[in-house]
Parts: structure tokens; C-alpha cells; sequence
């Protein structure tokens, strides 16, 4: 293991090899100042345009052109303040910097919400017209149609310049959320069997320690885990209810029906879809599931299945260790089937340090990968000399392939697909991997743990993740109907999921009802279904892999490099799924069930 996960470094003594290089974005802190700076004068190269969008085609284009190129450098500086922030928020520069960056980015927009208003306040059919007379305004077609679509939504020019202006304070539980996790949190150490004293964090418990095959320290780190958890559920309990409360506002400013239809608005996504996927994969998978849990509870000889015993290893005394050198070898060999240009990216990736994967104080938790235009994706996980991590990291990867690839053929107007796309290529990296090890082994140990990863993706996304969609539809409702949100009701809530999803399998604590505390993800929109929408389309067209071979190979790649040009649904056909209907979801999810009935074998 390349760090004793017991002793928690400061940022400054992780050895740079284990860092990502952001130096690819900026060289000197004080060229991300000089560049923040300038966007202040450079904004003029759009605001010249103020008043004039009615006066053709040609004039909209020049604007369009100069608000692209802006956008650029307004990536690279956000993305380079968000990811010092990320590697420690604990370090006062970074926390200034992120609050400057944002401040300044919000003022910014406020200056530019005027293009989005003078487009919409043009005649009906001007745009269409504007369309046909400039072809230099193609590349734009499917942004001017999308704002054209969401025009009965659009506030007057100056409500609008208010909210952009007010960006900052709208993303303010966001960061509270992040500032209260990552920086104040303070958990109690406990001790293993032996007596041995061990730090408790938000990564040590969720990379480490709620993965111990030893039910001792498993439940011990929960405990101390919880406990801490348990303090801030008030505060955090406020900030979720502020959340909830702006966007419930915002809706009904809009003129939207409810802050669901506002979200699967901007998704391109119908309530059919989003329902669908919450109410099948829920009641199709929980079978499934608690057959898993009993089967856990029985080789592990667990006295009962507490909710911390739900990640423990099936197959603990097989731990197959494999360093990041070994793990950068075979998550190339896997991917080779996607061919030479996704392969040149991925090579690029793991040896050039796009990738952060030391542990340090003060590090975001999980794994993301986040995508910086004109440079090059980021990933930030934990790395762990373990089979999981490697398919984390093949993970984000499927992230990083999509942006280059995307990046490649689309310009930075059309760069990203709805959220309802946007897991799909990276679980199918999960899924290439895992065929990859199952077919290059003899082995019925690694075939197992293999089993047993495809399980953990499975349950990553088609339980934790869409049980956070399922909470987030719950609470959504009750704000709708004016019930005060607080951490109670939360608690309530989440309590009530769990026990319908597993039944009497599984013992759902306090400590399980606080797990709404643990994902930022209720602070990115309707994001976490979406995560089980990627795992079907993907599970569907691995699969076609299979069947179809090449031609189903090169209809994926089609669909990366299309970026956002198309709408979900027409994206996922392009790659040979269609989501408007329940089929290929209960195909993923009987894929599941059988995953499970092979692993049974085993035991």
C-alpha cells in the first residue's frame, strides 16, 4: 500500500508523484490571479454586444463566438481554484481562493445573463430564421433550440441579472455542507481487537474501515463514525432544508409545476423516465439484494446484518493486492477493446498525473473526475492496493475517456450530454474491466472477488445512489406541500427507505438513518438517479458487445464522441438502448439476480 492509511499526511508531505499535476493548468498561483483578474476586462469582449442581438445573425454569432471563447478561461480558472480546494480544504489559500474565484465568477455572470434574455426577447421565429441565414451558427443549433425550449420558464432581464448575480449565495449550502464535512468534522479514534488506538475520518471509514472484514473494528469505526455524524445533524439538517427550499422557490418563480419538473427539465428527461427508474429498479432489485445480505450474513457468521455489515468483504482472507503500476497495466489491456485513440487518452491519464491518489488531511472524499476544457480531466480518489480501487479508478477513467473524446469532435458548446447520460461511460469502463479479469483468469478465487466488485457497482449505483434519488423525490414532495424539512424528517425518511428496501434483512440503526448526511450529491440537482440510468444503458450495451461485437463497439464510441449534440433519449439509441421504456432497466437488474445466483455457487 502506497500509504498507511492509519497515519493521515498533510498535503505538503504526499510525495508529487501521487498528486495530480495542475501545474498543466497554471504554472504559478499567480497566473490563475493574473487570468481571474482579466476575465474582469475580458468580459467586455461579450457586454460590447449589449442591445444589439437584434440586428442579425451575424451579430449573434460574434457573440456567441467571444462568449465561448470567455468561457474557456472561466473554466480554467473555477476548475483550478475547485481543485486546490478539493486536494485540502483545510489550507486557508485554497478556502480564499475558492471563495474569490466564486465571488468573481458571480459577478461575471450577472454581466452576461443579458444574452440568454435579448435571445429569448427576439420574435418568435427570429432564431430559426438566424439559423438559416448564418451557417456559421450550426454549431449553436442545439444550445439556441434548448433555450428557446425553456423560454416560458425565463424571468425578465433583470430578475435574471439578480439570481446570476446572486450565484454565489445560492451555491452557499453546498459549501457549508463541504466546509463542515471536510474541515470540522472530528471523529472519536477507537480501538481494534488488539488494542490498538485508530483515527476515524470521513475517507478512512468509507475507503477503509467499513470494508474491515473484522466485524469488530467494522462496527467500532461506525460507531465513532455515527456518533460524529450525529453531531452536526442539525446544521446539516438545515443546510439540506435550505437546498431544498431554493429550489422549490426557484420553481415557482419559474412557473414551474414542482422543483422535480424543473430539474428533469433541464435533463431532457420526462417524469416517466425519472419515475421508472426509481419505482423499478427498487422494486425489482430488493429481492435480489436481501438474498445478497442473507448470504453475507450466513458465510460471515454475523449475529445479525447490521447496515455497516452490508460493505463487509464476502471473501476476506483472499485480498488480492495490486499496486497503482500493476492497476495502470491492466486497466489499459482491458480498455483495448474501445480501440488506439480512447487508449491514447487513458495511457496520457495514468502516466502523465491527471490522477490524485494519495490520502492527505483535508482531501474531498470518494473519487470524480472533473473535466477542464482546453486542458485535460483531473481524477481525485484515494488509492488502496485493492480490486476496488482499481475499479474506481477505471471508473473515473470512463469520466476522463468521455471528455477527451467529446472534446475531440465537439466544440465547448456541445461538449456535455444531459446528467442522465453522464454515468453510463464510465460504468461500462467497470464492466470491461471486470470481463476482462474474469476472462485472462483461471483462477476461481479472482473470478469471485470479480463477481463481488460487479456487485459492489451494482449496488454503489442501483442502491446507495438511487435510494439518495428516492430520498430526494420524498422530500421534494413534502416541500411541495409546505412540510418544514429538518433533520428529523430526514432521518425519518431515509429510516423508512431502508426498511422498505431490505425488509427484516437488515438492522436499520440511527446511525443508518444519518446516512443522508454522508453525499453531496443532494447538492447537485436530481443527480443521483441518474447514476442507475448510465448502469442500465451500459449493462444493456455490454452485453451487445457480446452479441454484435465491432458494430455495437463502434456505436458506443459514436455516442462518446457525440457529447451533449443530442437529447438522452436519442444519445442512449445512438448506442443501441432505448430508455423510454422498462425493458433494459429490468434487463440490468435481472443481470443482478444472476450475478448473485453465480456468486451463491461459490459458498
Amino acid at each position: 500500500m502506497e500509504q498507511d492509511k492509519a497515519m493521515r499526511l498533510h498535503r505538503q508531505d504526499i510525495p508529487v508523484e501521487q498528486t495530480w499535476r495542475l501545474e498543466d493548468i497554471y504554472n504559478t498561483i499567480e497566473a490563475w490571479e493574473a487570468d481571474l483578474q482579466e476575465l474582469r476586462n475580458d468580459v467586455t469582449s461579450i457586454t460590447k454586444f449589449k442591445g444589439r442581438l437584434n440586428e442579425g445573425a451575424s451579430v449573434l454569432l460574434e457573440c456567441l463566438l467571444a462568449q465561448e471563447e470567455f468561457s474557456k478561461k472561466v473554466i480554467k480558472v473555477s476548475s483550478y481554484a475547485n481543485l486546490r480546494f478539493s486536494e485540502d480544504s483545510t489550507n486557508p489559500e485554497n478556502q480564499a481562493n475558492a471563495a474569490k474565484a466564486s465571488g468573481v465568477l458571480a459577478e461575471l455572470e450577472a454581466s452576461l445573463s443579458f444574452v440568454d434574455s435579448e435571445i429569448l426577447e427576439l420574435p418568435d421565429g427570429r432564431i430559426e430564421e438566424y439559423l438559416e441565414q448564418e451557417p456559421g451558427l450550426e454549431p449553436f443549433r442545439r444550445v439556441l433550440l434548448d433555450l428557446l425550449e425553456k423560454k416560458p420558464y425565463r424571468l425578465s432581464p433583470e430578475t435574471e441579472k439578480a439570481l446570476a448575480a446572486l450565484s454565489e449565495i445560492h451555491g452557499a449550502p453546498y459549501m457549508t455542507y463541504q466546509r463542515t464535512k471536510l474541515s470540522d468534522m472530528q471523529f472519536e479514534p477507537f480501538k481494534d481487537s488488539k488494542g490498538n488506538e485508530l483515527p476515524v475520518s470521513f475517507s478512512l471509514f468509507e475507503e477503509q474501515y467499513e470494508m474491515d472484514p473484522d466485524p469488530n473494528v467494522r462496527r467500532a469505526a461506525y460507531q465513532s463514525f455515527t456518533k460524529g455524524l450525529k453531531q452536526y445533524q442539525n446544521t446539516l439538517g438545515a443546510t439540506f432544508a435550505t437546498e431544498v427550499k431554493k429550489h422549490v422557490v426557484l420553481a415557482k418563480l419559474r412557473g414551474y409545476e414542482s422543483a422535480t419538473h424543473m430539474f428533469l427539465h433541464s435533463q431532457d428527461v420526462t417524469p416517466k423516465m425519472y419515475h421508472t427508474l426509481l419505482d423499478v429498479i427498487q422494486k425489482e432489485l430488493a429481492p435480489h439484494m436481501r438474498k445478497y445480505a442473507r448470504l453475507k450474513k450466513r458465510v460471515l457468521g454475523l449475529d445479525k446484518m447490521m447496515f455497516c455489515d452490508l460493505k463487509a468483504p464476502l471473501d476476506p482472507e483472499f485480498e488480492q493486492k495490486v499496486t497503482y503500476d500493476e492497476a495502470t497495466e491492466l486497466v489499459l489491456e482491458s480498455l483495448k477493446i474501445l480501440g488506439d485513440e480512447y487508449n491514447e487518452f487513458m495511457k496520457k491519464a495514468l502516466t502523465e498525473r491527471w490522477v490524485d491518489r494519495a490520502d492527505n488531511i483535508g482531501k474531498a472524499t470518494g473519487a470524480f473526475c472533473s473535466g477542464t476544457y482546453g486542458v485535460h480531466p483531473f481524477i481525485l480518489m484515494t488509492w488502496s492496493d485493492s480490486m476496488r480501487a482499481i475499479f474506481t479508478l477505471v471508473h473515473e477513467l470512463g469520466h476522463a475517456g468521455h471528455f477527451c473524446l467529446a472534446g475531440r469532435y465537439q466544440r465547448l458548446a456541445n461538449l456535455w450530454p444531459s446528467n442522465y447520460c453522464g454515468e453510463a461511460p464510465s460504468t461500462m469502463n467497470e464492466l470491461l474491466l471486470g470481463k476482462y479479469i474474469l476472462e485472462k483468469s483461471t483462477d476461481p478465487r479472482v473470478k469471485r472477488s470479480v463477481i463481488l466488485e460487479f456487485l459492489g457497482t451494482y449496488y454503489h449505483n442501483f442502491v446507495t445512489h438511487l435510494l439518495e434519488g428516492e430520498l430526494q423525490r420524498r422530500i421534494y414532495e413534502l416541500a411541495e406541500k409546505g412540510v418544514p424539512i429538518n433533520a428529523s424528517v430526514l432521518s425519518e425518511q431515509k429510516g423508512n427507505i431502508l426498511s422498505e428496501f431490505w425488509g427484516d434483512t437488515v438492522e436499520i440503526d440511527d446511525g443508518a438513518k444519518l446516512t443522508w448526511m454522508r453525499q453531496p450529491h443532494y447538492y447537485l440537482g436530481l443527480y443521483s438517479y441518474t447514476y442507475s440510468a448510465g448502469l442500465t444503458a451500459a449493462t444493456v450495451c455490454r452485453q451487445k458487445f457480446d452479441e454484435e461485437g465491432q458494430p455495437a463497439v463502434e456505436r458506443w464510441l459514436e455516442m462518446l464522441k457525440a457529447g451533449g449534440t443530442l437529447k438522452p433519449l436519442e444519445l442512449f439509441k445512438l448506442a443501441g438502448v432505448d430508455m423510454s421504456t422498462a425493458e433494459p432497466i429490468r434487463q440490468a437488474v435481472a443481470y443482478v439476480g444472476q450475478l448473485i445466483d453465480e456468486l451463491e455457487t461459490y459458498f
